[in-house]
């Protein structure tokens, strides 16, 4: 039987003595535990949360990965590439690959009574995916992409409210190319309406039916801007763009352009800049809370061992080293920050999932790209939060628990 053990479970359990200060200080020092554990919890889960809502909103505007032609620059105005490329079949079974769809873009202002606007019109084909607009519809139904060409767009809410139109209402977009002097002018019907909070983007794109742009640049059914990839982790996204590439030239032909694979990092660094430093945020405040956890604790270690003076002296009188009674006190440590622990992931959790289920707490999305707090608590990082703060935390008592080998024992047994 391990003696230590044992002792350290009497103690922890004790009835008695419960309105003495040392009660009170052990108390206080699991209270700071556990506040510390829910503060480490909502700290990384709203991070998270925040890294992966607006990635994945910034990715359904652009793809996690885009093939375009090599002389493209960074504009919305591109130069056309065959939608036919021997690489597609290989690309579709690669790994790590979700979905291939093709694309078109094409600058343009809107103008609806005296309002205008300045948009891009993004061209889409009956394989495009949905399932981002559909998140994000507030009206409408999908663009009838299988038929003939169709007038049918859709626009963000805050266009929208920007040129007074609604669902139904006809608008007038006008085109410029660079062989021409006059813009080229298309009415469209607003067939559909969607709200991201990603405001930048909200406010920039307007669905549509590709072969529109193909018309306006004078290009042929089978031209198109380029690819769009989406791949199923993001955090794979430098190995898949690595691969893609590798594919991209090997089945380069001779006559072909030149194509180019750019991601969503690049195209967009200073988005994905802001969210990698959150993550030093988070490490300064788990380093901070587990610092006061173990400071906290040290300082109920220490009110318990000059409260148990009397029984350390009799523990030595017996035989007892110093080594077996730092046990003792470092077993007991564990079960007062395992106490702490507890409390702290039932009330973190319970708040993440307040949170995520019932969007208490609202933001503005023109500063934080969300309209609620975004909470993605993983149990990986619930697991390693615990671990980490125990360790840490036990860690830190090692030294106090020093002060057992001070204490006398012929002394101690006659204290009262």
């Amino acid at each position: 039987m391990n003696t230590e053990l044992f002792i350290a479970r009497r103690l922890f359990s004790a009835k008695e003595s419960k309105k003495n200060l040392s009660r009170r200080i052990v108390r206080l020092a699991v209270a700071g535990i556990s506040l510390g554990m829910v503060v480490m919890i909502l700290a990384v889960a709203i991070v998270i949360g925040f890294q992966r809502e607006i990635a994945a909103k910034v990715n359904g505007f652009s793809a996690h990965l885009q093939i375009v032609n090599y002389d493209s620059n960074q504009s919305y105005q591109t130069i056309p590439i065959d939608e036919d490329q021997a690489f597609l079949p290989a690309l579709d079974s690669l790994s790590g690959v979700r979905h291939i769809q093709c694309f078109a873009t094409k600058p343009g202002i809107i103008k609806a009574g005296d309002e205008i606007q300045g948009v891009v019109l993004k061209g889409i084909s009956s394989d495009f995916d949905w399932r981002f607009f559909d998140r994000y519809k507030l009206a409408g139904e999908r663009i009838p992409l299988d038929s003939s060409r169709t007038d049918q767009v859709w626009i963000s809410e805050q266009i929208s409210k920007l040129l007074k139109l609604k669902l139904g209402d006809q608008l007038l977009m006008y085109f410029l190319n660079s062989d021409e002097k006059l813009p080229r002018i298309r009415r469209f019907t607003v067939g559909g309406l969607f709200r991201t909070g990603l405001e930048e983007f909200d406010r920039m794109f307007v669905l549509a039916d590709l072969r529109h742009i193909q018309r306006l640049n004078n290009w042929s059914d089978k031209q198109i801007s380029g690819f769009e990839i989406f791949i199923d982790d993001l955090d794979d996204l430098d190995a898949v763009n690595r691969e893609v590439r590798a594919l991209v030239l090997e089945n380069l032909e001779a006559d072909a352009p030149l194509l180019r694979v750019s991601n969503v990092k690049e195209k967009f660094p200073y988005i994905f800049d802001w969210l990698n430093l959150l993550d030093m945020n988070v490490w300064i405040i788990l380093f901070l809370m587990v610092l006061v956890a173990g400071f906290n604790m040290i300082s109920g270690l220490l009110v318990i061992i000059l409260e148990r003076t009397r029984m350390i002296g009799i523990l030595k009188s017996m035989g007892a080293a110093n080594a077996n009674i730092r046990k003792i006190f470092l077993y007991l440590s564990a079960f007062l920050v395992g106490k702490g622990l507890l409390w702290g992931n039932i009330i973190g959790v319970a708040l993440c999932l307040l949170q995520q289920h019932f969007k208490i707490i609202h933001l503005d999305p023109a500063s934080y790209y969300v309209n609620t707090v975004p909470v993605n608590l993983l149990l990986s990082h619930l697991v390693l939060l615990n671990l980490g703060a125990l360790a840490v935390t036990l860690l830190m008592m090692l030294g106090p628990s020093y002060l057992v080998g001070r204490i006398s024992p012929e002394k101690t047994i006659r204290f009262e």
